[in-house]
């Protein structure tokens, strides 16, 4: 093999802490330290929040029926008070529109909070990283036992660790297939080992991906995987909050005893204690600047504040602000006031006016739905001497949950009657009926040809429940 002259190659400059790094670099894990503060307390409310309702919701009860349940067999979705048919599949694309728009929103106004609060990637990594730190300690106990030579004591905690990791995980994938096949019958299939295909698939399947992303890859989904990292910069600008360090305040920075008068010394607030790097999640130096690494979770805040306040300095040294704010040192009022400008403006006029329109539209939402088709095996025909039939396939659909009687009749033409039927219809709570519709007239009521009529279906106990569906009624040519 030729030798390659590695005098052509071009050699990446080194990075800030002087590390080299190869073009394939080995993944360092991060043992990120436990940090407490405000931003932390929100952290663990959304934790809190978010799995309360994730896991709680399969369980409730509406109507004698599961609370929220997608089932996908029947076609129908279950939300509380509503249910919706394949036919509503517009307000999903409603929700997708009203959640592309608030990610729009909360980007320009503080950039990756999602990410950093919300996130489920967020979310399940640090209730993992809270059992990993109840089990094996915190940043330095867990650094110490990794480097330590396998021992009773070691084997112990990985095995308990990976246990709660696995079982959680599991009872994350129960709860996700719970969703979609009613929770309680599914969990006694489970014991009775009669658990249908697809539902063992996707428990084991969202068991797997829970445990493999928040135990094992971790920074690794939100740095290489998540393609929001990569676009989030088109969303900034120069008013958008993000996490950024003072380097006016902080440089130069050293190392320095609490009693020392830094300022004499020529140096800035950093004592360089790198607490804001073992915090991190992801493992960057946020001294360095905004990098797209940066989930935007804080805690490199919480860690600083804690450090100014033992060494008695202001807080704020890595603290939320605008680039604008930073540059021109802004106030904390002028900050939040260029929150509200032409962007973030349009964005919550359009996110306000698209949800307001979807609640209208919800609240005024007919819990009766209707379908007519002429049967193409008979198009006219004639049913006694004189009376010329006409035969559809009606199906009328009752999104309540409570069953209803409906009565149809037709206009259009002079004495059309419904015929065949046995009036009123009844239709089950949340159900659909195929009704075959036979519609006789004269056959001197209108000259030969194609005319409009219109079908009209009313529920019996409210006239407030109705639909007016148009079709067409042939009369042959005699």
């Amino acid at each position: 093999m030729t030798p390659v002259d590695t005098r052509t190659i071009p050699i990446a400059p080194a990075p800030p802490d002087g590390d080299d790094v190869g073009l394939y670099e080995i993944r360092k894990k991060i043992y990120p330290r436990a940090v407490t503060g405000r931003f932390r307390n929100w952290r663990v409310a959304l934790v809190i929040a978010t799995q309360v309702v994730y896991y709680g919701l399969p369980w409730l009860e509406w109507n004698d029926r599961q609370a929220v349940l997608f089932d996908l067999a029947l076609r129908k979705f279950y939300i509380f008070g509503i249910v919706f048919w394949p036919q509503d599949v517009i307000y999903l694309a409603v929700l997708l529109i009203l959640s592309a728009f608030a990610l729009f929103l909360f980007t320009a106004v503080a950039g990756r909070v999602w990410c950093g609060f919300a996130c489920p990637q967020t979310v399940y990594t640090e209730i993992f990283l809270w059992i990993e730190r109840r089990i094996e300690g915190d940043r330095l106990a867990q650094m110490k036992l990794d480097a330590a030579p396998n021992s009773l004591r070691k084997i112990a905690a990985k095995t308990t660790k990976h246990a709660a990791w696995i079982a959680l995980s599991l009872w994350t994938g129960y709860t996700f297939v719970g969703y979609f096949t009613p929770i309680r019958d599914l969990g006694i299939r489970i014991v009775g080992a009669d658990l249908g295909g697809w539902e063992t698939f996707w428990v084991f399947f969202y068991a797997f991906a829970t445990y493999g992303n928040a135990g094992w890859m971790r920074e690794q989904v939100c740095k290489y995987m998540c393609p929001y990292a990569r676009f989030q910069s088109v969303m900034f600008d120069q008013d958008t909050l993000i996490i950024a360090y003072d380097v006016a305040r902080g440089e130069p920075r050293g190392a320095r005893g609490r009693k020392v008068d830094h300022k004499v010394r020529g140096l800035g607030d950093c004592i360089d204690c790198s607490i804001c790097v073992q915090v991190c999640p992801t493992g960057i130096d946020i001294r360095h600047g905004l990098q797209y690494d940066c989930i935007g979770c804080a805690a490199c805040v919480d860690g600083c504040d804690q450090v100014m306040d033992k060494m008695g300095y202001p807080r704020g040294l890595i603290r939320y602000a605008s680039s604008r704010s930073m540059a021109e040192g802004s106030s904390h009022r002028e900050i939040w006031r260029r929150v509200l400008r032409p962007r973030t403006l349009v964005y919550s006029a359009i996110l306000l006016a698209i949800a307001v329109a979807a609640g209208v539209s919800l609240a005024l939402k007919s819990p009766l739905k209707v379908d007519v088709a002429r049967d193409r095996g008979a198009l006219a025909r004639e049913a006694a001497p004189g009376v010329i039939e006409n035969v559809y396939r009606l199906q009328i659909m009752n999104t309540a949950e409570a069953p209803r009687r409906f009565r149809i009749s037709a206009v259009g033409l002079p004495g059309i009657e419904v015929a065949g039927i046995e009036q009123p219809v009844e239709v089950g709570a949340a159900s659909a009926r195929l009704v075959p519709l036979r519609l006789q007239v004269g056959a001197e009521a209108a000259a030969p040809g194609t005319h409009r009529i219109e079908l009209q279906i009313e529920a019996v106990d409210d006239s407030r429940v109705a639909r007016h569906e148009s079709t067409t009624f042939i009369l042959p040519r005699p």
